[in-house]
């Protein structure tokens, strides 16, 4: 619903993703597109049935391949590291 674009486009940012285009549909919906990695989708059904109260739905797939932000990397490789995995040896 168009009342709460304002609020799912902050979320969408907090996801670390990028709004690309905004649409008005019929009866007051409104259409987002976005770009979100897809580490930051697990639990976005429930962020967006709770906003919405149920009334809005979102599809995605996946687009392409972008480089972690540096501030990522580093905890990537810790929590690999605590999973036995040594990304620096491959």
């Amino acid at each position: 619903p168009a009342d709460d674009t304002g609020d799912l486009m902050g979320e969408i940012t907090k996801r670390r993703g990028r709004v690309l285009g905004m649409n008005p549909d019929q009866d007051g919906l409104q259409t987002v597109q976005a770009q979100v990695p897809m580490a930051e989708m697990q639990d976005f059904t429930a962020f967006m049935r709770q906003l919405t109260q149920g009334r809005g739905w979102f599809t995605f797939a996946f687009a392409q391949y972008e480089p972690l932000p540096g501030n990522l990397t580093e905890q990537v490789i810790a929590q690999a590291k605590t999973m036995g995995l040594h990304p620096e040896d491959e």
